[in-house]
């Protein structure tokens, strides 16, 4: 079974977040997809924990090795149709991509981010439903 994994649910398992074990039950045998923007937004969600002091340099650089073990298969989307799911649901490109993702390619959308889940529900998607604990 594919599905597709966005930033939130990434950093979370590799922050060790409460809902960590979860996440990875929900996803084990699954092949996990996202489109390319996410490896960048890895890079960014890292980059502010470093700003904000929450994260040193060093763990940050962990952290991305760690990121790097997580088996995800990068796959395109047309930035078209990316664009057009944007201005049907008012939203930013980059939660467009992994909507568009989900629907290119039949699968569910794990994400922590219940807007967006509530979104892609709007546009036909399936979410796996991961309750946030804070």
């Amino acid at each position: 079974m594919d599905i597709v994994v966005d930033t939130s649910v990434i950093v979370a398992v590799i922050v060790n977040e409460s809902q960590r074990e979860v996440l990875i039950e929900r996803t084990r045998g699954a092949n996990l997809l996202a489109p390319p923007s996410v490896h960048w937004e890895i890079g960014n969600a890292f980059s502010a924990m470093l700003r904000r002091r929450r994260v040193t340099l060093a763990e940050a650089l962990k952290a991305i090795e760690v990121y790097r073990q997580i088996p995800i298969r990068y796959v395109e989307v047309e930035l078209e149709e990316a664009l057009k799911v944007a201005g049907e649901a008012g939203i930013y490109a980059y939660d467009a991509y992994l909507i568009r993702c989900a629907q290119k390619y039949g699968a569910p959308l794990l994400t922590l981010d219940k807007e967006m889940g509530r979104v892609a529900k709007r546009m036909g998607v399936a979410v796996i439903e991961v309750e946030v604990v804070e």
